[in-house]
Order: C-alpha cells, then sequence, then structure tokens
C-alpha cells in the first residue's frame, strides 16, 4: 500500500510566526499532537509536537513569564529540518522510517508543498489490516527450505482444501539462515485439514502445534 491510499489529506498546520499560545489552542481544538509548520508557499519549514509544546509552556509557579512565554513564536520551538515523505512512498519502508528516526509523525509532500500526514497509529492500523489479523480466521506458520517456489507449493496445499488466504508474511528463520517462515492467515476456523495435508507433503508446522492424526 502507498502512502497516498492512506494519509490525511485535511492537515491543520501553523505559520513560523504562530505563537505558542495559538499552537496550543489549535492542538486542543483539533485533539492532535503534532503540527506542521508551513511557510507562505505551503513548503514544510518544521514540526511541533504537544511534547515540544509542554517543555516550553509556562509553570504554574512562574506568573510573571506567562504572557511572555505564550507569545513565544513557533519558529523559535519547532524540530526542523523536519523528516517528510512522499504520496507514492510505500507504508513499510514509512515504518522503518519512523522506527529508525524515532518520530511520531511525517508530513506527506508533494512538489516541495504539504499535500497529507500520517502518523504512526496510522502507519500501525494499516499494517495491522495488511496482515488480515482484523478478520475471522486461523494463522498457520510453515517452516519451508529457503528455496525458489515453496510459496507457490504451500499456497497450492491450502488452495487445495479451499480455503480463502486473507494474508501472507514471509520472514527468515531465526535459528537456520537456510529455511524461512510463511505466515498465512487464513479464513477457517478450523485448519487441522490444512495442517494433515502441509505435513502430509513433508512440510513442518510451526503453529498451530497441533498433534498429528493418529494413523
Amino acid at each position: 500500500m502507498i502512502i497516498k491510499d492512506m494519509m490525511v489529506r485535511d492537515v491543520h498546520t501553523l505559520s513560523p510566526d504562530s505563537t505558542l499560545a495559538e499552537a496550543l489552542e489549535l492542538m486542543n481544538i483539533e485533539k492532535v499532537r503534532h503540527l506542521p509548520v508551513i511557510d507562505i508557499t505551503g513548503k514544510v519549514v518544521g514540526i511541533i509536537s504537544d511534547r515540544d509544546l509542554k517543555e516550553f509552556s509556562p509553570s504554574p509557579f512562574q506568573p510573571a513569564e506567562s504572557k511572555k512565554l505564550y507569545d513565544t513564536k513557533v519558529l523559535d520551538i519547532m524540530t526542523t529540518p523536519a523528516i517528510t515523505g512522499h504520496p507514492l512512498d510505500f507504508v513499510e519502508e514509512v515504518a522503518v522510517l519512523f522506527m529508525e528516526e524515532k518520530i511520531g509523525c511525517l508530513p506527506i509532500v508533494s512538489e516541495d508543498k504539504l499535500v497529507g500526514m500520517i502518523t504512526e497509529t496510522d502507519v500501525l492500523h494499516t499494517l495491522v489490516q495488511l496482515t488480515g489479523a482484523t478478520q475471522p480466521g486461523s494463522q498457520i506458520e510453515v517452516k519451508v527450505p529457503n528455496k525458489q517456489g515453496m510459496l507457490y507449493e504451500v499456497a497450492g496445499i491450502i488452495r487445495k482444501n479451499h480455503s480463502n488466504i486473507h494474508s501472507v508474511l514471509v520472514y527468515p528463520d531465526q535459528h537456520d539462515e537456510q529455511y524461512k517462515v510463511l505466515v498465512f492467515r487464513v479464513q477457517t476456523m478450523n485448519p487441522m485439514s490444512v495442517i494433515e495435508d502441509l505435513r502430509a507433503e513433508g512440510h513442518e508446522v510451526l503453529w498451530p502445534n497441533l498433534p498429528s492424526s493418529p494413523l
């Protein structure tokens, strides 16, 4: 899935000359935790988060300083340069970016202008959907040799059981690089017949770890 299909397009923004008070008010009204800062051309020049606002907000023990702090310009407290993404980026790539850069949101830019935004919650929700975890069914994990054609072979066995595949994940075996693990989300609440056929074809089923049927 590409970011264009999941991003929020109606993005609330600030200008560099907005004040801390204005930023606090906008976050409270719109119930958001991040606000991109854009210049008059629509270019993203920074980002401000609720954490930034908490850090710079006046303490109740400093009443004399409150007005001065509330009048602080966003320009002086925003994070810059802002890390941005593109509408045609893949959600998997963006998930890695969130993890590596330890960010909570990503303004989406096209032709140097802000066109949308996504948050870490948006990314997590989309990845959960892609795994099929929200759909009723069963998960089957199969350990196979790390060679060509294994996904096609195992999927064929599942297909013969008339089980619809919601999603497939593939990851390397943690203990042996000569093997990989195929994770299927299938539309059946009783995967026993699929498991029996997989084992009959010599495949190692890691999950569900059900006992083999007696001969």
